[in-house]
């Protein structure tokens, strides 16, 4: 689903998302990205799981940290059925030094830094920054997108409470 201009802000100021953007309904755009061992991997390898996609600035930052690590805890209380997939701009080896520090390992985490595949097919590339803004979605089993959220103000957490509720409604 193509979109007009669409902005977000980052502490305050606007800054414009670039990509296509992609609405509940839609089916979710196939995507490739990079594991911290440096192999890629297309999302299409999740089919015929529900999905939580969290996208991320960067790990390093406060609140991309908590959004991480509070989708690491509740994925010991989802379904097997449910896969986690946090993204960033990070690079793979930031991102494995991260999730050793942080005890993240119930979860999926990857780099878009390589193709910005996935910022570009869901629109949530901040023009001219090369980073990504603070979303999460979720894909049912069939691939469709069935929760999606854009944070307003990229310093802004997301609905935590409704991105997992939906995710429990598509196992």
């Amino acid at each position: 689903m193509a979109v007009g201009k669409r902005i977000v802000t980052l502490e305050g100021e606007s800054v414009e998302l670039e990509g296509t953007g992609v609405g509940v309904g839609d089916k979710a755009p196939d995507f490739t990205v990079v594991k911290q061992d440096l192999e890629t991997v297309s999302f299409s390898r999740f089919q015929g799981n529900t999905c939580i996609i969290s996208s991320v600035v960067s790990l390093d930052t406060g609140v991309c940290d908590a959004q991480t690590r509070r989708f690491n805890e509740a994925a010991a209380d989802l379904d097997e059925g449910v896969r986690i997939l946090t993204i960033s701009m990070d690079l793979p080896f930031a991102q494995q030094r991260w999730c050793g520090a942080k005890d993240v390992d119930r979860m999926l985490v990857f780099s878009d830094h390589r193709l910005g595949s996935f910022g570009k097919a869901y629109g949530l590339l901040l023009k001219d920054m090369r980073l990504l803004a603070r979303a999460v979605f979720v894909v049912d089993p069939a691939g469709v997108l069935r929760y999606s959220e854009i944070v307003k103000e990229v310093t802004d957490h997301p609905d935590y409470d409704g991105c997992l509720e939906a995710a429990r409604e598509f196992v």
